[in-house]
């Protein structure tokens, strides 16, 4: 019975005195994509399993050990979505964008759910910002989604983060670096933990995303993909740089980023912060030129990032970032008796209306605790109502900061709030400068 009091293991609850940052990040987010032309989709938490198994690789971690999978009551096969670009491309299939005007450019906010030991920044259920832009296929596609992501990262308040980026290819020149993996690791075959010994044959890429001690450590003088490039695959990357170069981007190649799911061609990113520890990425993306054909849509060039909000939340704590005070209450309105709460309901009404945070007591309390919980609230102003001041239409407005009073017109208390409201506003105004 004490389980349900407690939230599940690698779940997390965001609480009223945390939920207005994370507010203020997923708006910058928002605001900061349709800058670049991008718009909102929402899709639906869980899809046919089959949707994972053709997108995210049946030799991933995340298909092989993480998907929450189960039959609903139809006997179908269900998954809950362990990240969103595979139901978004899904829909954009479905849905027809694929065959509407192209580029396609989607963003979206959502939860997603993988089975992993929980740690820091790293949840079961855990949240992403992310975009796809479908149906691009020049170099510079690849810079601007990039550049998406770092101005997403600047504008919600992170610094000092460094971009890696490396290509790994097309399949037809992945052929030739699968055979020099196989054959490195063929060498160590022994050693290798099971989940990778099945993938020395299928897929020995997944070997150089393993999480095994072990298998890292073999990794570490494996063959790098950029070795391997065809000349179109070559000169794509290299037009990605200069790119990347003329919008004085920095960057650093790292020849062993692979991403660790198998729709991955060409470009892959990831923007790294060193404030958080080991689990320093805190955005990935890159190109899947393949993944629509694959999944039953019209060969569409496609890329996109996504970047995990708990982990960005870390770094901005790490950072200090300066962020918003969550919004309170710009008056509370006291009462003593029947007539006053009827008093009071009115007037917040007619002050909710103009757009002011009013509230009044719904707990029978007396004068007392409703002043103290007006302070507990952060109360701009207060109000106290009584027989008397109902009767006579006139109470005395409080400042809450300085405890000055004076004595207003019920009537008139939309505009006499909003008066004492922009002398705060200008009195901020003038300390700043």
């Amino acid at each position: 019975m004490a389980e349900i009091n407690r939230a599940i293991k690698g779940t997390n609850d965001i609480l009223p005195e945390e939920s207005h940052n994370w507010q203020f990040v997923e708006s910058k987010m928002l605001e900061t994509a349709a800058q670049f032309g991008f718009k909102e989709i929402r899709v639906p938490v869980f899809e046919h399993t089959e949707v994972f198994l053709r997108s995210v690789g049946d030799t991933t971690d995340v298909v092989q050990k993480e998907m929450y999978t189960f039959d609903d009551k139809g006997g179908r096969s269900i998954t809950l979505r362990p990240e969103l670009t595979a139901g978004v491309i899904r829909s954009s299939i479905e849905k027809g964008l694929v065959n509407g005007a192209l580029p396609q450019k989607l963003c979206y906010i959502g939860g997603c759910y993988r089975y992993e030991k929980p740690q820091a920044g790293r949840l079961r259920e855990f949240h992403q910002f992310g975009v796809e832009c479908v149906g691009a296929a020049a170099p510079n596609a690849d810079a601007e989604v990039i550049s998406l992501a770092k101005a997403v990262l600047e504008n919600i308040g992170i610094n000092k983060i460094s971009l890696e980026i490396n290509s790994i290819g097309c399949p037809e020149c992945r052929k030739e670096y699968h055979k020099a993996l196989k054959e490195y690791f063929s060498k160590n075959a022994e050693t290798l933990c099971d989940t990778c010994k099945d993938r020395l044959d299928r897929n020995p890429m997944r070997i150089l995303d393993c999480k095994s001690p072990v298998c890292k450590e073999i990794a570490e003088n494996a063959p790098v993909v950029i070795d391997y490039l065809c000349d179109d695959c070559k000169n794509h990357f290299e037009s990605v740089k200069a790119h990347l170069e003329a919008m004085n981007i920095d960057f650093t190649v790292n020849p062993k980023i692979v991403r660790g799911l198998d729709y991955y061609t060409r470009t892959v990113f990831e923007f790294v912060s060193k404030d958080i520890g080991a689990q320093s990425t805190v955005c990935g993306g890159g190109r899947y030129d393949g993944l629509i054909s694959q999944m039953g849509g019209p060969q569409t060039p496609s890329l996109g990032f996504a970047m995990g909000i708990e982990r960005l939340m870390m770094v901005l704590k790490a950072q200090n970032a300066a962020m918003p005070e969550a919004p309170t209450c710009d008056l509370f309105i006291a009462t003593l008796g029947e007539k006053a709460s009827i008093k009071a309901s009115a007037l917040c009404k007619e002050l909710r209306d103009e757009g002011y945070k009013a509230q009044t007591d719904i707990c029978g309390r007396g004068l007392k605790a409703q002043m103290k919980y007006a302070n507990k609230i952060g109360a701009k102003f207060t109000l106290v109502l009584g027989d008397n001041e109902v009767e006579t239409g006139k109470a005395n407005l409080k400042n809450m900061s300085n405890s000055a009073e004076r004595q207003i017109e019920l009537n008139e208390l939309v505009e006499e709030l909003g008066e004492e409201i922009r002398k705060i506003l200008f009195e901020s105004i003038a300390e700043v400068f």
